[in-house]
């Protein structure tokens, strides 16, 4: 008897869920659970890296994320302004800029900033301290990321809106910046969240730039409770705490994914 393919496509559903359930079942059954709970979740060292993982850490690691976003998106938002310029030099410096940073690593970015401008001009300093620094070192690179992501949203405004809004007798500045613009971040919302996200993670890079008891994030607070106590459970503390911040997020920017879908 020939199957439809809805029938066969049914058929294959119901094995991918079978070999699932039989790996899981074999994984659980070979694992030596006694050993991964000594290796992965002692509770006595997991308690003890509290309330300092809340307090110290975590705090840190979200100021960190927040001002390297708020500068990475008003650079970002200037290159992006600038890539679409009619004025040539303002386009070339803009594109200059968005590839040679999202060609260098981050962390390459943030030794520059953290070692190599004080080398270079020892009697200044960026403001802030380490915050600052922070906030420059992973807001250089944001920005070439969210340059793009805004370019994108502006692009993708109708232009009749903004030939209808000089016809109102609005300058091109004004209309972008009533008209254009507050639909470009509606509608780069998502990629922009997805983009704190990344800085999320990217925060546990600040440990190279020499932190203290006051400044720690989370990766370098896990990495010297591992030292200390000899166990990998502060790296699970750590992983959890990260998904903390990164989940509520990842369920956001699906939320407004869908929500986007469907007005369109």
């Amino acid at each position: 008897m020939r199957l439809s393919p809805r029938r066969r496509r049914r058929i294959a559903q119901v094995a991918g869920y079978l070999v699932f359930a039989l790996v899981i079942a074999v994984v659980v059954a070979a694992a030596d659970w006694g050993r991964l709970s000594e290796a992965f979740f002692r509770l006595d060292i997991a308690r003890s890296m509290f309330p300092g993982a809340i307090t110290v850490a975590l705090r840190n690691t979200i100021v960190y994320t927040l001002l390297a976003f708020v500068f990475g998106l008003t650079l970002g938002l200037i290159l992006a302004l600038m890539r679409l310029s009619s004025i040539p030099p303002y386009r070339w410096f803009a594109t200059a800029y968005i590839e040679l940073f999202r060609g260098l690593p981050a962390l390459l970015v943030l030794f520059m900033v953290g070692y190599g401008v004080p080398l270079a001009f020892p009697d200044r300093e960026i403001p802030g301290g380490l915050y600052g620094s922070v906030a420059v070192g992973l807001g250089l690179t944001a920005a070439a990321y969210m340059a793009e992501t805004i370019r994108a949203g502006i692009q993708a405004v109708p232009k009749g809106q903004l030939e209808a809004a000089r016809t109102l007798g609005m300058s091109h500045t004004r209309a972008m910046i009533s008209i254009v613009l507050p639909q470009a971040f509606r509608i780069v919302i998502p990629p922009l969240t997805n983009e704190i996200i990344l800085l999320t993670k990217d925060t546990s890079l600040v440990y190279v730039l020499g932190v203290t008891a006051t400044t720690i994030e989370l990766t370098k607070f896990a990495g010297d409770t591992l030292n200390t106590r000899v166990n990998p459970t502060p790296l699970v503390v750590a992983g959890l705490l990260y998904l903390l911040i990164t989940l509520p997020m990842s369920q956001l920017v699906r939320g407004l994914e869908r929500r986007a879908g469907r007005e369109r």
